[in-house]
């Protein structure tokens, strides 16, 4: 898109539109003069805003503020942003409640009383929820997943992302009232639907609002804690299932269901306190909210950090990409540039469900079904989580070193030769005690490379590639898609696994180890290289087209045209295309 000779720069049309703002104060001494001059002149209008000059000053700024942010190390990020860190986490933390929810009904199926109080009796004498059921209920809250991501695209761009968190949690504290009393397995189903709307909610909002309030050197640490936060609520739930597994009555899975309400409150207070996203509030030109927010994020401690310089930067990015593209709604998504970043950020995701994690998520039922006995399988789905908190700490120091992309590529390759070893120890038989062994160990190797690789690295992809205008709803189109591939995987599992279905049980390996092969080929020629770019830096690679092999290595000062003064010159810096917008 380009902007034709004396149309009206994105900066100059918000100028004109609220002609009576005075532009932000860059210091204390600006206030108390704007202060003192406001009062003098009574209700005296004050004088129009000279729209170029604001430009220039607007992109200078900018260009200071993206030179502090790269320049930045790990540890001064850290330093200046403690309250960015402790609120991203915060917000994450809403990730653990569904990490239980979901490791919780998966690993029901295996658990004896709920088998006898749900499930039908076999021929050998057990009870097994039939392969319908088990589909139903997994896919029962990916139903409600999809409408609460929907609803969330545009909900949190109304009202910002405080308001909608503190809406999810109360909507959870009611329909946890559903599952804990229900008595029949539709019951139960019709709980798993509606509690999956508020899950939808903390998919998304909780690595949108990671990657706006943190500066470039900590977003891959932030927005990959979601995954932490996953696996805190699968190990909580496991352990919970392994200390309730000698219970005979009823409460050995309402007790679990019950703790779903412990999180819901403090949660619902911390929301209350939480600020919002500065990149949300630019975005609707509340520019002194804007400011007060980064300055309480921040710490104050760098000479070189100025508040209004990081607006600026927001400024001069938002206008950047509204004027290569205006819309904010879905449709937009899928329009120019966005297109490609849409596609990018949606398979990204769908390669977490397709490269195998559903052995994951059905663990105890799989070793069952491989032939351990109840107490060794839930004692193995413990270990499961535990080395995948362990890897998930280890992708930290890993993403430093070799970016997300490689670790991407080649913690799929990795998992698709483990997955096929999985296949291959099946072939060994149920009986053979030391097959049922290497079939768990093959899955904990499995799920610590997942939890070094796929699982983090996914959460800061998907909030870095798309641009920010439209990140909301493309990480919410990109979940979406994620869950619909999940209906089909918990379509594709139950079946696979399930002795009264296709009884393939730990042979399935062969068929995750293709798909999974499949997401390698992908990635290895559509998923670019985000690390260590700005938003800005960003939005001109893929303005240009840079082929995803080559975006860790192309300077985007390069693209940039000598000679030309249009905001589809596509600079390095958004404000150096600002100021030149200013220049006419």
């Amino acid at each position: 898109p380009t902007l034709e000779p004396g149309t009206p720069h994105p900066l100059h049309r918000a100028s004109a539109s609220t002609s009576s703002r005075q532009p932000f104060p860059s210091s204390e001494r600006e206030t108390t003069a704007m202060a003192a001059s406001e009062k003098s002149a009574g209700n005296a209008q004050p004088p129009p805003v000279d729209a170029a000059l604001m430009v220039k000053r607007t992109a200078e700024e900018a260009r200071q503020a993206t030179a502090v942010e790269v320049n930045m190390s790990f540890l001064q990020a850290v330093r200046l942003y403690p309250a960015a860190v402790f609120w991203s986490v915060i917000f994450s933390t809403a990730v653990i409640m569904e990490g239980f929810d979901k490791t919780l009904l998966n690993n029901l199926y295996a658990y004896p009383v709920f088998q006898r109080r749900f499930g039908e009796l076999q021929p050998d004498g057990s009870y097994q929820l039939t392969s319908a059921w088990q589909t139903g209920l997994s896919n029962g809250a990916l139903v409600g997943e999809v409408s609460g991501l929907f609803f969330n695209g545009w909900i949190a761009d109304k009202i910002g992302y405080r308001k909608t968190m503190m809406g999810g949690f109360v909507a959870v504290t009611c329909f946890v009232f559903i599952i804990f009393f229900a008595e029949s397995l539709p019951q139960l189903l019709i709980g798993e639907i509606l509690i999956g709307i508020p899950w939808g909610i903390f998919q998304t909002i909780t690595v949108t609002y990671a990657s706006d309030v943190c500066p470039t050197q900590l977003r891959a640490y932030l927005t990959t804690y979601v995954n932490l936060c996953w696996i805190i609520g699968q190990l909580i739930a496991s352990g919970v299932l392994r200390a309730m597994v000698d219970r005979n009555d009823q409460w050995g899975y309402k007790i679990p269901f019950a703790l779903q309400w412990m999180w819901p409150l403090p949660l619902f207070v911390a929301m209350f306190f939480a600020p919002e996203s500065p990149w949300w509030l630019v975005r609707h030109e509340r520019y002194e909210e804007a400011k007060r927010v980064i300055l309480r994020l921040t710490s104050r401690q760098d000479k070189n950090f100025n508040p209004d310089h990081q607006i600026s930067m927001m400024m001069n990015t938002n206008a950047l990409e509204r004027a290569a593209q205006e819309g904010t709604t879905y449709a937009d998504c899928f329009k120019g540039v966005s297109l490609r970043r849409t596609e990018v950020v949606c398979g990204t995701w769908a390669v977490q469900t397709l490269c195998g994690s559903t052995f994951m998520g059905f663990s105890t039922y799989f070793f069952q079904q491989a032939g351990m006995a109840v107490e060794n399988s839930f004692n193995m789905s413990l270990g499961q989580y535990a080395i995948g908190f362990i890897g998930t700490l280890l992708s930290w120091v890993l993403m430093k070193h070799f970016g997300r992309r490689t670790l991407y590529l080649s913690g799929q390759a990795i998992m698709s030769v483990v997955l096929m070893s999985i296949g291959f120890a099946s072939l060994a038989g149920r009986e053979n005690v030391s097959a049922q062994w290497a079939i768990g160990s093959l899955l904990l190797v499995y799920t610590f490379f997942y939890d070094c690789t796929v699982g983090p690295v996914c959460y800061s992809l998907v909030s870095e590639l798309p641009s920010t205008r439209l990140k909301t709803k493309t990480v919410v189109l990109a979940r979406n898609l994620y869950n619909v591939m999940g209906i089909g995987t918990n379509i594709l599992t139950p079946n696979m696994l399930n002795p009264s279905a296709w009884n393939w049980g730990a042979k399935s390996g062969f068929f995750w180890s293709g798909t999974c092969f499949l997401c390698f080929v992908w990635t290895y020629f559509r998923l670019p290289e985000p690390k260590g770019r700005t938003y800005g830096e960003l939005d001109v690679l893929f303005e240009h087209g840079v082929p995803a092999r080559k975006f860790s290595k192309t300077d985007p000062a390069s693209l940039r045209p000598a000679s030309s003064g249009n905001v589809s010159d596509k600079s390095v810096r958004v404000s150096e295309v600002e100021e030149t917008s200013g220049r006419r």
